[in-house]
């Protein structure tokens, strides 16, 4: 089964299903010498674990990764690093009744399309458990970045159409005491009474996740097909539920003018320069989000991404099952009434893992 790597050079494989006895990874081509703890890792995976944010399955999961290679006293060895992450709360038999069903909004029958079986238990491997093991990649991938001076941060910009004002002041300690990983306390309140409204009626909610890199240097990505912007856009909407992503000014940039539109570079005196005779430069505007070209500006990277709502609701819902039969369905079990908290850590760790392989290709870019 191909689309369980991700990366050139830093590469990624993930294995695991929701209800299987574990989810891990496999990075090959992490460079020897970083220094990866557990600790690390671990306050990465706290960020996504559920039960611990607003609106979030009571599914409580440990969330405890263990290092099984690549990795001695502390510092990255060079070869290939594998974690696990126990599944140890899965309830199963809340699918038991429903497994000839096709949910609404799941890809339980596109699955069976292209495989002609599916593990009906909780979704498989298209459930959103499936991201643990991308968050403890993208927990190394941020050591890398580190390294270099990059940072990547994320929130949660709207959450069921309440979205934080325009030019608000964004507190980030906030963010992480909320339970929201929203950085304005203001609109985190009204999202958690509305999301009481939504859980009481049986529904769920979507949003939008705000990601923003700093400290990411000049010339990361590749001409054509290889674009950077194009390489987040595949990584982020990999993640399930995520339908949207703009960079920059996005849909907006449509009904501007390239007056207003365009950034203008400047000399930027205090850089040294790139390669001889190639001034250093930066931008006076960032409407790009950071990447011009495909390749990154030096001026932060700047996109959203748009999340639908959780399909699984305490709703009856029509549907029809394997046998062809119309029938109403009500899901049991325990699903969040909005992932977006959850997800922030996720764009975290996709964005890490893209940026952390383009900056091992950009070395091989020139002599």
């Amino acid at each position: 089964m191909s689309g369980n790597c991700f990366g050139t050079l830093f590469r990624v494989l993930t294995f695991g299903e929701s209800h299987g006895p574990a989810c891990g990874c496999v990075i090959d081509g992490c460079p020897a010498g970083l220094p990866v703890t557990n600790e690390a890792i671990a306050r990465e995976l706290n960020r996504r674990r559920p039960g611990h944010t607003v609106g979030s399955t009571q599914r409580n999961e440990a969330d405890e990764a263990e290092i099984l290679s690549g990795i001695f006293e502390g510092i990255t060895l060079g070869s290939p690093l594998a974690l696990l992450i126990r599944n140890t709360d899965h309830h199963s038999t809340d699918y038991e009744q429903i497994k000839d069903c096709y949910r609404p909004g799941h890809a339980d029958w596109t699955w069976e399309a292209k495989f002609g079986v599916r593990d009906y238990r909780g979704g498989g491997r298209s459930s959103g458990r499936e991201t643990v093991s991308r968050v403890a990649a993208g927990a190394v991938a941020k050591v890398l970045l580190s390294a270099h001076g990059i940072t990547v941060r994320a929130w949660a910009s709207a959450i069921a159409g309440i979205a934080i004002p325009p030019d608000s002041a964004l507190d980030f300690t906030e963010a992480e005491k909320n339970g929201l990983a929203m950085p304005h306390a203001l609109t985190a309140k009204q999202v958690s009474e509305t999301l009481k409204q939504i859980k009481d009626r049986g529904d769920s909610a979507g949003g939008i996740v705000q990601c923003s890199v700093a400290g990411v240097p000049p010339g990361l990505g590749d001409p054509v097909f290889d674009k950077l912007d194009a390489r987040l856009a595949a990584a982020i909407l990999s993640i399930g539920a995520a339908k949207a992503i703009e960079f920059g000014s996005g849909f907006e940039s449509a009904a501007h003018y390239g007056s207003t539109e365009n950034d203008c570079p400047i000399n930027d005196q205090n850089s040294i320069p790139l390669h001889p005779g190639v001034p250093s430069l930066r931008y006076q505007t960032n409407n790009a989000g950071g990447i011009l070209g495909g390749i990154s500006t030096g001026s932060p990277l700047e996109f959203r991404v748009a999340f639908k709502p959780v399909p699984s609701i305490a709703q009856t819902q029509q549907t029809v099952d394997r046998f062809g039969a119309r029938i109403n369905l009500d899901i049991g079990g325990r699903h969040d009434i909005c992932l977006v908290a959850r997800a922030v850590p996720v764009v975290e760790a996709m964005t890490a893992l893209v940026l952390a392989d383009a900056l091992l290709l950009h070395r091989s870019a020139i002599f």
